[in-house]
């Protein structure tokens, strides 16, 4: 099956080792001979359209007619049309009778793209088809019959169109007798920089020129994009790139300019200073400070419910260097206020009395200056979110509440290794 599976991407130009796609070509590929219904699913730009074609030819009717229809292109009073055909005097402009695609493609494959957007009445003569093979042309009283294999594409949420009365139940569950789900190009990793270096090596080869390169970064940046899109947006952008810079090296930040900016707050990069990003910057920084102190305030009612239990619990010994010493608690009022007095270790016969008038009750009360700085403390709020989740970007930035792009400019400022 690996050769074959080579093979078949080969054959049809499909790139990438994501197992999800693989699958989806192995069942295409097995499906092919069985001549049953097949809906192809996943969001629009994925590369459904490769699907059929694998389908098709690994059926027995790969040596017949194969035809793609739009659904979406071909307006809603002309589809019937287009479809199944008319006799000539249907309606206006009618001026002679037509095959529909349905005719055209007997003992073929036709394949329905964007079917979801069929209107209701199309969708009731396509069921017919599909149980019966049977069909009337617009305009005439005469059954026809076509031995048709029909694939199915969709990027509808078929459960919400059939719960809005939009998309037939019965036609969705004799499209769906095989589903084929294709990944998006997010989910695919690696498979991203393969696929730009395709089209960026096909666009120098066509045209004549140096192929783009990307530094690291940028790579990374190509990966973690959503790319709503899909497959369909990377390679208008690796064209578009492969058009305008002259520089054919590449960097993340020259990468970001060719990136729709509604897209990239999922992004771990950053934008310069005062650039269009700085607003949304403003406001992530605020709420990483905001996080900052709501976490300081908790750990010091923690400490000091921790502080207050001692408290409760009477004299305890402390272990030192110089041997146990007896601490007592002494509150700052009746109240409970936060002065907490620990006097050294209880005097030995050994120890020397010190007079009054030289030593103060205080001297021994050592202060502790707590590091208030919200840089520093900022700093170290982000490093203890990498260490928990592993130096997982994406996962820290989730954690603290801010975008990756945020959190990638702040690792770079802080030089956070």
């Amino acid at each position: 099956m690996g050769d074959t599976l080579q093979a078949t991407k080969n054959r049809y130009g499909i790139i990438g080792n994501y197992p999800a796609l693989h699958r989806a070509i192995e069942t295409a590929m097995q499906v092919g001979p069985a001549d049953i219904t097949v809906l192809i699913r996943g969001e629009s730009g994925t590369g459904k359209e490769a699907m059929p074609k694998i389908i098709h030819g690994s059926s027995m009717r790969r040596h017949a007619k194969y035809i793609a229809v739009n659904c979406a292109a071909i307006p809603e009073g002309t589809i019937d049309s287009e479809l199944f055909g008319h006799q000539k005097g249907a309606f206006t402009g009618a001026h002679e009778s037509r095959k529909g695609y349905f005719e055209e493609a007997d003992g073929g494959t036709i394949f329905l793209d964007e079917v979801g957007e069929l209107p209701k009445p199309t969708q009731a003569r396509l069921l017919r088809v599909l149980e019966t093979g049977e069909y009337m042309r617009v305009g005439s009283s005469k059954v026809s019959k076509t031995d048709v294999r029909v694939v199915a594409a969709s990027n509808l949420d078929f459960d919400t169109a059939i719960g809005r009365g939009r998309f037939r139940e019965d036609l969705f569950y004799r499209l769906n007798q095989v589903p084929i789900s294709m990944p998006p190009l997010r989910d695919r990793g690696p498979d991203i920089h393969l696929l730009f270096r395709k089209f960026t090596a096909d666009f120098s080869d066509r045209h004549r020129m140096p192929p783009i390169r990307l530094d690291e970064d940028a790579v990374e940046l190509l990966t973690h994009y959503p790319w709503p899109g899909n497959v369909r947006q990377l390679k208008n952008i690796a064209e578009h790139i492969s058009v305008v810079e002259t520089d054919r090296r590449v960097s993340a930040d020259k990468l970001l300019d060719y990136l729709p900016e509604v897209n990239t707050q999922r992004l771990p990069m950053a934008l310069g200073e005062g650039g269009e990003g700085g607003a949304e910057d403003s406001f992530s920084e605020r709420e990483i400070l905001y996080k900052l102190l709501f976490e300081m305030k908790s750990d010091l009612t923690d400490l000091k419910s921790l502080v207050l239990k001692m408290l409760s619990e009477g004299p305890f010994e402390v272990e030192t260097q110089e041997g146990t010493e007896l601490v007592k608690k002494v509150f700052g009022n009746e109240t409970g206020g936060d002065l907490v007095q620990l006097p050294a270790r209880r005097p030995s016969a050994t120890d020397s009395v010190p007079s009054p008038d030289v030593h103060s009750p205080h001297e021994d009360v050592v202060e502790v200056s707590e590091n208030l700085s919200l840089v520093d403390n900022e700093r170290e709020l982000i490093i203890r979110a990498l260490e928990k989740h592993g130096n997982r970007r994406k996962l820290a930035a989730e954690d603290l509440g801010i975008s990756e792009r945020t959190l990638y400019r702040k690792i770079n400022e802080y030089d956070i290794k």
